[in-house]
């Protein structure tokens, strides 16, 4: 079996008395979408935080391709190949859709940003952001502003940006938020083709696209993993159908 990709060790984190992950361990294999699933409130998000670098654990350790990134902060995890997209999109919205995936490019070659028009005429920068954008089918788009995008292509966009950073992996935090079913469809079938690029660990609420993609699945119910496994065992736990899915015992 391959060597994980991303490995979490008995990852545990308290805001006061409130423990919000409890002895976390989970791993993300290279070709697979890893999902992991719980309640709101559950600790997903703060468990995202703490692999991306935003927040840091108390205990335990984050391992990514081999090394020990527990102490790096979040720019260089992404420089690593760490690559997140938000529940909340933080694309620069009044700024092109290239111009967002050339941020990521700099960002990724350690660039400054004070020289922004003779960047522009950068046409190696120019034809590697396209590039991005027209793997995610939005390279008629390039010079339509962020804001103006529908959501599903704010989506997508983001993933440009991400693959501008040369993912070895990907942190998915509810893409599908906001999306209706045609939308979702969609994505997911993008999202399928992306774990060619980069494995997925994937924070999703939208059980059809879940169970669509997922290889594995990890289920977090307060702050703990209460099961891990196949879409087929997860569907089948009857520990988890009482607790997440809705379905009787």
């Amino acid at each position: 079996m391959a060597e994980p990709v991303l490995a979490l060790v008995r990852l545990a984190k308290s805001f006061g008395a409130l423990k919000v992950t409890d002895g976390v361990s989970l791993d993300l294999r290279p070709g697979e979408v890893h999902a992991l699933i719980g309640p709101n409130g559950a600790g997903k998000s703060t468990l995202i935080h703490q692999i991306a670098g935003s927040i840091r654990p108390d205990a335990g350790a984050i391992h990514f391709l081999g090394h020990d990134v527990g102490q790096l902060s979040v720019a260089k995890r992404a420089r690593l190949g760490l690559a997140r997209s938000f529940q909340v999109s933080s694309l620069l919205l009044d700024f092109s859709a290239l111009r967002n995936v050339m941020l990521a490019l700099q960002a990724r070659q350690g660039s400054s940003f004070r020289f922004w028009r003779p960047v522009m005429r950068d046409k190696a920068l120019t034809d590697r952001a396209m590039a991005m954008l027209e793997r995610v089918g939005l390279a008629a788009r390039a010079d339509i502003a962020a804001g103006a995008l529908s959501h599903g292509e704010r989506r997508r966009l983001e993933i440009a940006v991400a693959l501008g950073l040369e993912p070895k992996a990907f942190l998915l935090d509810e893409p599908m938020a906001g999306m209706g079913p045609e939308g979702s469809k969609e994505l997911t079938r993008f999202l399928d083709g992306l774990r060619q690029e980069a494995p997925i660990l994937l924070v999703e609420h939208d059980m059809d696209a879940v169970f669509a993609l997922a290889d594995r699945i990890s289920v977090l119910f307060y702050g703990r993993i209460i099961a891990s496994g196949s879409p087929a065992e997860i569907r089948a736990d009857a520990e988890v159908r009482k607790a997440y899915l809705g379905e009787p015992q």
